[in-house]
C-alpha cells in the first residue's frame, strides 16, 4: 500500500492497523532543539481518546504514546529536545475485540471502505477496518503535537458547530465552553440539546454526521504559494484525508456562491500604519497565501458506517444479504474528529512555515 505519507519539508508517515498490536507514525523534517516530551504529545491524544463519554465508542484505549527516536537530553537547557532526525511515535492497541467482526468478515458494510479496499488490494482486514479505521487518526494527533512545537506562535483550535441537522448559535460562541462539554461545542445551549438528540441516535442503533470548524490564529501574512502550494488547497487536502470526511470549505465557503461581489469582498482600511481587513469571508487566505487573519476551515463528517440497524448489502461471493454491525462504535464520529482536524491543520502550517522560511528566509 502506497500513499501513507503527507507533507513536504515537515512530513508525516503513519503505520499500523485498528486491531494490530500498535499504531504510530514517523515525523520527518522536524527542526532540531525543540523541547519535546511524551507529556507534550499525550495532552492532545487525551482529547481524542475513546471511551470518555457515552457519546463516543466505549473501546478503552489509553492511547499512551512512546517516543522511540528523534530526541535527546540537552545539557545546556536540561530539557529533552528534538535532534532533527526522524521522530518515531508508537501507540499500542490494548482493547481490541476482533470477535465483534467475525459475523461480517465476508459482508460489505454500506458506506464503509470494505468493498473498495478489497477491490483494490484483493485482501482486507475486516477487524475494524484495518488502515481505513478512524483508529489511524490517533497517529495524526500525535504528529500534530510535534507540528505545534514548530509553530508556537500559531494557536489552532477546533469546535463542533453542527451535529446531525442541529447547528450552534454563533452569538453564543464561547471558547471556554468547548472544554466544559463532551462535544467540543462552543455553545452551551446547543450542547445541552445535543445530549438528548445523540442519546436517541445511540439507543436506536443508528449514527449521525457533524460539522467541525478549525481556526488558526497567529499565522503571519505570506505563507503559502499562489499555484500548486496554496495554503487553503493543502488544508483542504489534509482535512479531506481524515476518515469519513465528505466536504471541506474555507472561510464563507459554499455560502459565498449565493452572495454578490460586494457582499463577499473583504474590504481593507489602514490602521496604525498597516492595512487591516474589515471582514474575513476568505478564511484568512487570498491567492493561496495567508493574509495574517485567522485561517478558518470547516469540514463535514458523514454518519458512522458501522450501525446496529440492518441494511441491505452483498457478500464478497456476490450473494445478497443484510448486515447489522455489532461492537463499540461512535454514534457520531465527528465528535472525536475535532482534535484530528486541529492536528492536520497544524501539520500543514508547520510544513508551510518551513517552506516559506526556506524560500524567502
Amino acid at each position: 500500500m502506497s500513499h501513507n505519507s503527507f507533507g513536504h519539508l515537515f512530513r508525516l508517515t503513519t503505520f499500523g492497523e485498528s486491531h494490530g498490536p500498535a499504531i504510530g507514525c514517523v515525523v520527518d523534517g522536524c527542526p532540531p532543539m525543540l523541547p519535546l516530551t511524551e507529556a507534550d504529545i499525550q495532552q492532545w491524544l487525551d482529547k481524542r481518546r475513546p471511551g470518555q463519554s457515552r457519546f463516543t465508542t466505549q473501546r478503552r484505549e489509553p492511547d499512551t504514546v512512546r517516543i522511540l527516536s528523534g530526541v535527546f537530553p540537552d545539557e545546556a537547557s536540561g530539557q529533552q529536545v528534538t535532534t532533527g532526525t526522524p521522530i518515531c511515535l508508537l501507540i499500542e492497541n490494548v482493547d481490541q475485540r476482533s470477535k465483534d467482526y467475525s459475523d461480517i468478515k465476508d459482508k460489505f458494510r454500506p458506506g464503509h471502505a470494505d468493498f473498495t479496499y478489497l477491490e483494490k488490494y484483493g485482501i482486507r482486514d475486516y477487524r475494524g477496518g484495518g488502515r481505513s479505521s478512524a483508529r489511524e487518526t490517533a497517529s495524526r494527533v500525535a504528529a500534530g503535537a510535534v507540528a505545534r512545537k514548530v509553530i508556537p506562535q500559531v494557536s489552532i483550535r477546533g469546535a463542533l458547530v453542527q451535529v446531525g441537522p442541529h447547528g450552534i448559535d454563533r452569538d453564543n460562541w464561547d471558547w471556554e465552553e468547548v472544554e466544559r462539554n463532551p462535544f467540543f461545542c462552543p455553545d452551551a445551549q446547543a450542547a445541552a440539546k445535543w445530549e438528548g438528540y445523540l442519546d436517541s441516535v445511540r439507543k436506536s442503533g443508528s449514527s449521525c454526521g457533524a460539522v467541525i470548524e478549525i481556526i488558526a490564529s497567529g499565522a503571519p501574512a505570506g505563507w503559502g504559494a499562489p499555484v500548486y502550494g496554496k495554503i487553503d488547497q493543502e488544508i483542504t487536502s489534509a482535512l479531506m484525508s481524515i476518515n469519513a470526511v465528505k466536504g471541506v470549505e474555507m472561510g464563507a465557503g459554499f455560502a459565498s456562491a449565493a452572495w454578490s461581489g460586494e457582499q463577499n469582498a473583504d474590504e481593507m482600511r489602514m490602521e496604525n500604519g498597516a492595512p487591516v481587513f474589515t471582514s474575513n469571508h476568505a478564511g484568512g487566505v487570498l491567492g493561496g497565501i495567508s493574509t495574517g487573519q485567522d485561517i478558518v476551515a470547516r469540514f463535514a463528517v458523514k454518519p458512522t458506517s458501522s450501525i446496529l440497524a440492518a441494511r441491505q448489502t452483498v457478500t464478497r461471493d456476490g450473494e445478497e444479504t443484510e448486515i447489522a454491525t455489532k461492537g463499540r462504535h461512535d454514534p457520531c464520529v465527528g465528535i472525536r474528529a475535532v482534535p484530528v482536524g486541529e492536528a492536520m491543520v497544524a501539520i500543514v502550517l508547520a510544513d508551510q512555515f518551513l517552506r516559506h522560511r526556506g524560500q524567502v528566509g
